[in-house]
Order: structure tokens, then C-alpha cells, then sequence
């Protein structure tokens, strides 16, 4: 009897998760084709089947996923008749929730104040996520709004003796994401993290994740502009057509957006979509510019328009022009699936601390040290390499 995987997602009830959840119940229910999912052709040992994959998680709404699901608009009526109707029966266990730190988002169904009790919370919902459904391995994934950066010089991130004095003191700086990564961590249970949101990448959390081998990746799913960049931009660098300037924009008004809306959040996301060009390139562009627009009446339907400006042979200008218009949810759900099941591989094979081999997925990849690999050719290979250790 095959082994099933528990997935429990920080943000269960939001567009990217319920999105997620309906996509592998329909498969379940033979209603869903693989389309989409980059790794449903590869046969790797040890690699937990999308049928063998249960959900659950919190969320700071207390609705039921199936009306989630309808309020972000992705899902329509006729998929939640079909095979994804298991949502209207699955309702977020309490969340741990800050709009010091998510200005733009909130809702009723909170777990108890104080870090400790937090945690500790966490970790009995995961013991019983386990037990209720007979669930043989579990990982964490961080779906949630995008926070603010921390404080730079907070005191509580500069080492783990300084974490864990600051979980008694209910520090400030600590936010709701870094709780839920020390408490995964802590109890030896893969995390990762696809929002722009400082958590396992805090110094002390890496260095927790390190000690007791625990895998751990982030951060930012790759997914729409950014995406298309880091396949473009090496291909620019390596006909040495020279880079002036990049203008970027999106527009979307789902959830997401609404967080983005917040200039705190904001920062934390243009941090993540900008870094990719100048280490891909070699060179600073000096104009190259990210805008997003919280735009409500596109809801989940994105768009991203980008402006190229080259420098070729003879010293003669070009543009290219891009246009974007994409679903943010189709396209985040089924990396969101891949990164949780190649988390428990690198479980499965004792392979801990961060993962570099899902740099693939990210915005910004998390590394052990030293500089990220942004190039998505060279990504992928590092994926393509580390699952060809385990094929069947």
C-alpha cells in the first residue's frame, strides 16, 4: 500500500492553495488530466504519486475551501460539483495572523496569542493532521500574504540563542511565517516557503534546519514575468545583445494583489522579482524597473507587459515587447504540488538543510551560502540532475 503525504499549507483557504487542493482531488477523481504539473512524466523513485497527497492547514477565514475557493473565482460551481467537491467539506484549523506584519489581511479564526503557544499549536495540529489521516510523512508549505520585511537590525534574528529568547519575550519582529517555519522545523517536518516572506531564511531558522537536517526551500514561487525573465534574459547574455533597460508591470486583484497593496508587503515582493536580472546578466541594468497594480476587476486573471530595450551589433537599438496575460493561481498551484513532493524526496533520502536543487521554483532561491543560480536553463538541470539520482 502506497504511502501517503500530508501537505499542510500555511494560507489553506487562499486562491493558490484551494486552487492546489482542487487540481490533485480532481485527479483523484479522474476529472483532472497531469497538464501543467512540470514533473508528472518523470519516474523517480521514492516520489509520492499526486493520488497518495491529502491537504489540510490554516487559514484566518473560517469558511469552508469550497466557498473560498468561489469568492477567489478560479473554481467555478462546475468543479466543485465534480471532483473537487471534498473542499466544501474541508474547512482551515486557526491561523496565527498580524496585520503589523500583513497590513491588508485578517479574519476571525485565530489560534491563541504568544509565540510559544503558537508554536506549540502548530505542532499539535500537525501531530493530528497525521493521525486523522493516517498520514505517513507531512510537509509544510507557506501559502500565505506576503509580510514586510523585518527590521534589519532585530535583535531576535541575529542568532538562534537570540530566536529563542525572543519567542519567550513574544518579540515583535517575529512574524507569523517565521513561527510556523521554526515550529515545522523544530519538529523535523520539510517546509517551504513560496511567498516573498523572510521564515526559513532568517539566519537562525537556516541554521536550525541545518542542525537537525531538516529540508527546507524558498522562496517566492516563479511563476508569470519573473519566469519568462530568467528564460529570457541568459538568452540576451548569451547572443551578447546588451540589456539598457527592462521595464516591468503587472496588474491583478486577487488576494495576493490586495496584500501588495500594503507599500510594507510591497517591498518584500519587488525585492524578490528584481533580483534575477543584474546576477543573470553580469551587469547592473540601471533601468530596470518592477511595478504591480492592485486592479480589482482582473481578479485572478494577471497581467504582465514588459519593455526591453537592447544595444546590438554597430552599436544599433532593438526592443522586444512581452505581454503576459496569465492565470496566477493555475500557474503557482501546480509548483506548489512539485515543491512539496520533492521536499519529501529530500526527506525520504536524508538529504536536509536547503535544498538548492528547487531553485527552479523561486523568485529567490534560497541557498547554504553563497550567490543563487537564477538562469532557468541552468536551474533546471541542477533539478533535472538531483532527480536522476533516484529514477526508477
Amino acid at each position: 500500500m502506497a504511502e501517503k503525504l500530508g501537505v499542510a499549507v500555511i494560507g489553506a483557504g487562499g486562491a493558490v492553495a484551494t486552487t492546489a487542493i482542487a487540481g490533485i482531488e480532481m485527479i483523484k477523481a479522474g476529472s483532472n488530466s497531469f497538464a501543467g504539473l512540470p514533473l508528472a512524466d518523470r519516474d523517480v523513485a521514492g516520489m509520492a504519486a499526486y493520488r497518495d497527497i491529502e491537504f489540510g492547514g490554516w487559514d484566518l477565514s473560517g469558511d469552508d475551501l469550497g466557498t473560498c475557493a468561489l469568492r477567489h473565482g478560479v473554481l467555478g460551481d462546475a468543479e466543485l460539483a465534480d471532483g473537487a467537491s471534498a473542499l466544501k467539506g474541508m474547512r482551515a484549523w486557526p491561523a496565527v495572523g498580524s496585520t503589523a506584519h500583513c497590513a491588508n489581511i485578517d479574519g476571525n479564526n485565530r489560534m491563541a496569542d504568544g509565540h510559544r503557544a503558537a508554536i506549540a499549536q502548530i505542532k499539535s495540529d500537525l501531530d493530528r493532521f497525521k493521525e486523522e489521516r493516517g498520514l505517513e510523512r507531512v510537509v509544510v508549505l507557506n501559502l500565505a500574504s506576503t509580510e514586510k520585511m523585518p527590521d534589519a537590525d532585530a535583535a531576535s534574528l541575529a542568532s538562534l540563542d537570540a530566536f529563542e529568547s525572543g519567542l519567550d519575550a513574544n518579540d515583535p519582529a517575529i512574524s507569523p511565517a517565521m513561527l510556523y517555519a521554526y515550529a515545522s522545523i523544530d519538529s523535523g517536518t520539510p517546509y517551504a516557503n513560496f511567498t516573498p516572506s523572510v521564515a526559513a531564511d532568517a539566519a537562525p531558522l537556516a541554521a536550525l534546519a541545518a542542525t537537525r537536517n531538516v529540508p527546507v526551500a524558498g522562496k517566492d514561487g516563479k511563476t508569470g514575468q519573473t519566469f519568462l525573465k530568467t528564460v529570457i534574459a541568459p538568452a540576451l547574455r548569451d547572443r551578447s545583445l546588451h540589456v539598457d533597460g527592462w521595464f516591468s508591470t503587472n496588474i491583478l486583484g486577487n488576494s495576493d494583489g490586495l496584500a501588495l497593496d500594503d507599500p510594507k508587503s510591497l517591498a518584500s515582493k519587488l525585492g524578490t522579482k528584481g533580483s534575477v536580472l543584474d546576477d543573470i546578466l553580469g551587469y547592473e541594468v540601471k533601468n530596470h524597473i518592477i511595478m504591480i497594480h492592485y486592479y480589482p476587476p482582473r481578479g485572478d486573471d494577471k497581467e504582465a507587459w514588459d519593455n526591453v530595450d537592447l544595444t546590438g551589433f554597430l552599436g544599433q537599438t532593438m526592443q522586444l515587447k512581452l505581454n503576459f496575460l496569465c492565470k496566477d493561481s493555475i500557474l503557482a498551484a501546480p509548483l506548489a504540488i512539485e515543491i512539496a513532493r520533492c521536499l519529501d524526496l529530500a526527506d525520504r533520502r536524508g538529504e536536509g538543510g536547503v535544498r538548492e536543487e528547487l531553485s527552479v521554483f523561486f523568485k529567490a532561491p534560497q541557498t547554504a551560502g553563497g550567490a543563487p543560480e537564477h538562469a532557468f536553463d541552468r536551474q533546471q538541470a541542477m533539478l533535472d540532475g538531483w532527480l536522476a539520482q533516484g529514477r526508477a
